[in-house]
């Protein structure tokens, strides 16, 4: 069998970033680990090929050439998923299709020949040893949780590095916690399950041996999940490999409460981490109350931003509008909480309901289901009726995005965060990417923009101020240069 491993491209939002890897030169930030894992769950004497849409066209001659298709997807890529069923379909071409969008939402998917759902370690050889005896089924699901000591090692020989700015690994899968909003624990579960150390430390190895030395996400939904396996066996072993490498800064995934443990914090950024992504949703009580967001109650996330920030760790976070508890106060309140925090990627959307959340079920019996959820969290669609009202609710957003990602307040907020951030141990190596993004950075935002007065305030700021950040504000303006450019897109109609 001649295997086409798919996968689709995203539409362009916050996380695309494509607006700032033009200036390094790369065409996506992160591959699919999805895919490159399930590669060698394939038999050995299958041909596989891989192309993902968002580094290099999926060309006739590349359907011409499969015998079959492996699709995976997220809900940002559903309308790609669309174009590419009906290509394969337009030929003959058999697919098999999973990930997350097909298993929150198989009965929307009738073109796929064969659904293979939930977890592939445990599904994926049920529809292989059918398909081998000429019995496979429609759709292989399981309720069952997979042992990640099965998981085999990501297959990197079908990538190509330079295409990307960062590589994935993923040591855990699960979340503690029951966000009402979030889908994870009904895809994963509640407890979290994770690899060895032995098997991330091979994946780490494989990886630097291929020259990698650029940034490498760790995927999990909440890092911190199962705090013990963490503290006694990963994060010593990625102390211990990280001795004498180069370059490598790993980033990731935790709940706020990171901030509660220095221990845990310390050690983390000993083992390499310099950037963790945050769900911090909003300031209000009452907000955080009504989504079970329990770990952020009752505590002052300002200063627990603040701590982070001190031990060596940038805070990215996840905002959201639009809950029941929400006044038409809360815009300007997230405004003042993202700006005093310097949480300078600030990922602010509109309220979705996910199949298979518990909000999905409540406003779905409430009557208030707007359609389907899109996973885009930059434009104004929600498929939930807001108490405050739609066109309040789309107008508020409008403004408080317009605002945190215009030039002035934008590049504030970098110095904020520069004031408080101290450097981490794992800094990239400066290489001809880094170099090339400073001079186009000049010529793009410090003399075209229109913002270019704040970006050459920034840059003299930063040489006064903490000139061994130069190369992070550098970036960080880069990174406003794709956000402000979204923004006007898709929210702002610009």
């Amino acid at each position: 069998m001649r295997a086409l491993l798919v996968y689709p491209e995203f539409p362009d939002t916050f996380w695309s970033f494509k607006h700032a890897l033009k200036f390094v030169g790369r065409k996506a930030t992160c591959p699919p680990l999805g895919l490159v894992t399930i590669s060698p769950m394939l038999p050995v004497d299958w041909e596989r090929r891989l192309i993902d849409m968002n580094v290099q066209p999926l060309n006739d001659a590349d359907l011409e050439w499969a015998d079959i298709v492996l699709l995976s997807a997220m809900t940002v890529q559903q309308d790609a998923v669309r174009q590419i069923l009906e290509r394969c379909k337009a030929v003959g071409l058999p697919v098999v299709a999973g990930g997350p969008l097909f298993t929150m939402e198989p009965e929307d998917y009738p073109d796929p020949d064969h659904l293979v759902l939930n977890e592939g370690e445990i599904t994926l050889p049920r529809f292989l040893d059918d398909l081998n005896h000429g019995q496979a089924e429609r759709c292989y699901a399981t309720d069952d949780y997979a042992d990640l000591a099965t998981t085999p090692p990501p297959d990197w020989g079908l990538l190509d590095l330079d295409a990307y700015d960062s590589m994935s690994v993923q040591f855990s899968r699960g979340c503690p916690f029951a966000c009402d909003f979030c889908n994870i624990t009904s895809l994963l579960g509640r407890r979290p399950r994770t690899k060895s150390s032995q098997q991330i430390i091979a994946e780490l190895d494989d990886l630097y041996a291929r020259g990698w030395r650029r940034s490498i996400f760790f995927v999990d939904d909440n890092f911190i999940g199962n705090r013990r396996v963490l503290k006694q066996d990963l994060l010593p072993a990625l102390i211990e490999w990280r001795r004498g490498k180069r370059g490598v800064p790993f980033n990731t995934e935790v709940s706020i409460d990171l901030a509660d443990d220095a221990e845990l914090t310390t050690m983390m950024v000993d083992a390499g981490f310099d950037k963790v992504f945050i769900g911090i949703e909003t300031p209000d009580e009452e907000s955080l109350a009504e989504c079970r967001k329990g770990q952020n109650l009752r505590r002052d996330m300002l200063a627990d931003v603040r701590k982070l920030q001190h031990a060596g760790l940038r805070v990215q976070a996840g905002f959201i509008v639009g809950f029941d508890h929400d006044t038409p106060a809360i815009f300007e309140r997230q405004i003042s909480f993202i700006q005093q925090s310097g949480i300078v990627t600030a990922m602010v959307g509109l309220l979705q309901a996910p199949p298979g959340t518990e909000l999905y079920a409540r406003l779905k019996e409430e009557g208030r289901l707007l359609g389907k959820a899109m996973g885009n969290n930059v434009d104004l669609a929600t498929n939930v009726l807001p108490q405050m009202g739609l066109e309040a609710l789309q107008e508020g957003y409008r403004a408080l995005m317009g605002h945190i990602y215009s030039s002035r307040p934008y590049y504030e907020r970098v110095k904020t965060f520069l004031r408080e951030y101290r450097l981490p141990k794992a800094k990239p190596p400066l290489d001809w990417p880094s170099v090339r993004a400073l001079f186009k950075s000049v010529y793009v935002l410090g003399i075209r923009d229109e913002g270019r007065r704040h970006y050459w305030d920034l840059l003299f700021w930063t040489v006064r101020r903490r000139p061994e950040l130069l190369p992070m504000a550098v970036t960080l303006a880069i990174y406003g240069h794709h956000f402000k450019t979204i923004t006007e897109a898709n929210i702002l109609g610009v």
